[in-house]
């Protein structure tokens, strides 16, 4: 008897022991979910196999990896801060979190995390790189200059870095910084249309037409045709006093494409080549690239600033302007209204009644030509 019950206690005793263990994962389940980028389900999974309380730092590894490519953040961050708390020294875990705070727009605690990584390893390039990010998004370009500057240190060949630094240099006028670090960049790359770009940026900076038309035509020739690199080599060839080449490519850039800037330049190489109703026409196609078509809203809110401040003759002056932009119905009704109402000017006030209701003012305004009329009809009397 007492055989018996030292082994049902035994068994009792195993039973709870094997009941506490883990039961291990299935690797090619995981592996199937992985290949097929189905993350969230592998997290489930491995939720399912491994229940809370979970200590084990390999299996927190796996939920936080699942999680954050599955994405769940939230959840992501919670398990890397559980393998943190245990173990300090591991710097992939601060990296994880770093990124997993940027996909947030956690930008502050995404800062934190890389600042901390940066001490412990100083030698990290990513870490600078995603550092620069956070401190641009801030505004904050003097430390933007000194993480991109340390990034590209460590990787001289990196583009990104190395474009995004140079850039910065030309937009501060320091071209001899900016040429070295292209120059590096381009020597282990020279067909990265990224830094052809930024050294497209560099070179016309410098007013070095020959060599903005050079690098243009190599960003054509790999595939790169934008309305950026045209203008540019529109502009080079303008300067190169060959207007022909010039009015070719600025009407080879697509019309969504076009700005104030390409329309101006092609205008002026059309007056080189003395076709003057083609410049007249390109001027007009930059005057209108350049004005904002909101600017008739602009004088008409500007109007109604001095309609309040009862300067009435003001308020005139400013809803003509906006008519000289965009002959909008309701300008001439405010029109008609200042005459009439306030400036006690019956004729006027009938002139723009009656321009308002022949400008085909849209449904909404349908209520106004009704009191419009109204007012032309007891005007006349």
């Amino acid at each position: 008897m007492k055989y018996a019950i030292a082994f049902s206690l035994l068994m009792c005793f195993l039973t709870s022991v094997f009941a506490q263990q883990p039961a291990a994962a299935n690797d090619a389940l995981l592996l199937d979910y992985y290949q097929n980028q189905r993350f969230a389900e592998a997290a489930d999974y491995l939720k399912k196999i491994y229940p809370e309380p979970v200590t084990d730092i390999k299996v927190l590894g796996k939920l936080a990896y699942t999680s954050q490519m599955g994405g769940r953040l939230p959840d992501a961050e919670a398990y890397y801060q559980r393998i943190y708390a245990t173990d300090t020294a591991n710097t992939s875990v601060l990296f994880s979190l770093g990124s997993i705070n940027m996909r947030r727009g956690n930008n502050n605690k995404a800062e934190a995390y890389y600042k901390l990584l940066s001490q412990k390893d100083t030698t990290n390039f990513m870490v600078y790189k995603q550092l620069s990010k956070i401190y641009l998004d801030k505004s904050e370009l003097n430390l933007v200059i000194i993480y991109l500057q340390k990034a590209n240190k460590i990787n001289p060949a990196e583009a990104e870095v190395a474009s995004d630094l140079s850039d910065l240099y030309v937009n501060l006028k320091q071209y001899a910084p900016a040429e070295k670090v292209l120059d590096s960049a381009i020597a282990h790359d020279p067909e990265n249309v990224v830094l052809l770009q930024s050294q497209l940026k560099l070179v016309s900076s410098q007013n070095k037409y020959e060599q903005s038309r050079d690098i243009c035509l190599k960003m054509i020739d790999l595939g790169s045709k934008n309305g950026f690199i045209l203008t540019k080599l529109g502009a080079a060839y303008y300067n190169l006093k060959n207007y022909t080449c010039s009015v070719e490519t600025f009407a080879d850039i697509p019309e969504l494409e076009q700005s104030e800037t390409s329309f101006y330049i092609a205008a002026l190489a059309y007056k080189a080549l003395k076709d003057q109703p083609k410049a007249i026409e390109f001027l007009g196609k930059a005057i209108e690239a350049g004005i904002s078509p909101n600017i008739s809203d602009y004088y008409a809110e500007m109007a109604d600033s001095y309609e309040v401040r009862k300067k009435y003759k003001n308020a005139v002056l400013a809803y003509e302007k906006g008519l000289q932009f965009s002959p909008k119905p309701i300008i001439y009704y405010l029109l008609g209204t200042i005459y009439d109402s306030d400036l006690k000017n019956k004729k006027l006030a009938v002139k723009y009644y009656k321009l308002f209701m022949t400008s085909k003012p849209p449904v909404k305004q349908q209520k106004y030509v009704v009191y419009a009329q109204a007012r032309v009809n007891e005007l006349k009397r």
